[in-house]
């Protein structure tokens, strides 16, 4: 039998985190985080990591487990899920991943094989075919192999448009079909919870968060990890900290600074929320600053149902 799994997703700062809580109190559960960048140590502020406040006495997996100067990938992201959530079934309780890291999340719940979508020989005689003719021939010959996927990629999308066709090349299969296949053959059963609210209400908690977070100390975080000289390294790519390398630098002041996180951040939550929409069956609960614990009320009602079916 496949085993239950809660999934909360959602653009950043439209509150999973607080759901999550709620439903581990409910569901007997234990939290995993679906933030890739929560894994790395010293980086909490930034990257608004639960405290241990928070945490009401959940137990909460996949925070604090790297070190910034360390790498990370979905692979490894899937395999070390993958574990938690056998551990936690195991010990009687509900598994619940909460965050906003798509890919990370789909490859762990739809045991995606990374190795069967990755070739370098092809991916660079693709890429070299774009670079001679554009990305145009390219688009329409997946429209003719793979059209609902097409649907799904921008046109000018050159990395999608480049990896479906890859796939369909080294499988056999076209990427709607692989995808499938995979998500067939993965041991659980998701219940998929996605939150939204109006863009501008988002946005506003967006910025305020931001100005929280340099209220807060994100400026003395950020200096730190680039005082240690992980300028370069995987980690500081996140927005929340990248932002900050030209003002370390004298390159720009530090309203340009905050004015460049706030956007870097909005534009991410819409991003997230157009690829969750895209990528996953969700079942979207759309939230009002007024009504959120009521909200939040009839998610937990739902949630009970869909396990009562089961």
């Amino acid at each position: 039998m496949k085993k239950n799994v809660i999934v909360i997703v959602g653009p950043t700062a439209v509150g999973k985190t607080k759901l999550s809580i709620e439903a581990a109190k409910k569901f007997n559960g234990e939290i995993i985080s679906g933030d890739a960048m929560q894994i790395y140590k010293g980086m909490d502020i930034g990257t608004a990591k639960i405290t241990k406040e928070e945490m009401q006495g959940i137990p909460h997996h996949m925070i604090d487990i790297k070190e910034p100067d360390e790498s990370f990938s979905a692979a490894e992201f899937q395999t070390l899920v993958q574990k938690h959530i056998e551990e936690i079934v195991s010990s009687g309780k509900m598994p619940i991943i909460a965050g906003g890291s798509g890919l990370y999340i789909q490859a762990a719940l739809f045991n995606y094989n990374f190795s069967s979508r990755q070739d370098s020989r092809i991916t660079e005689r693709l890429q070299e075919k774009v670079r001679e003719e554009g990305i145009t021939p390219l688009f329409e010959k997946l429209k003719q192999i793979d059209p609902t996927q097409a649907e799904k990629i921008h046109p000018n999308n050159e990395r999608r448009v480049i990896r479906a066709i890859e796939v369909y090349e080294k499988t056999g299969m076209t990427m709607t079909e692989f995808q499938q296949s995979q998500e067939a053959s993965s041991p659980y059963h998701p219940c998929f919870i996605g939150l939204t609210m109006e863009r501008t209400l988002l946005y506003e908690r967006i910025n305020k968060r931001v100005d929280d977070m340099i209220d807060n100390g994100l400026i003395q975080e950020v200096r730190e990890l680039y005082n240690k000289g992980y300028k370069d390294m995987q980690s500081m790519k996140a927005i929340g900290y990248k932002e900050f390398i030209p003002y370390f630098e004298n390159r720009q002041s530090l309203d340009e600074t905050i004015h460049i996180l706030k956007r870097n951040s909005r534009r991410f939550a819409k991003r997230q929320y157009t690829w969750f929409k895209n990528k996953m069956d969700i079942t979207w609960y759309h939230l009002e600053e007024s009504a959120i614990n009521e909200k939040f009320r009839i998610i937990l009602e739902d949630l009970a149902g869909f396990f009562k079916e089961r």
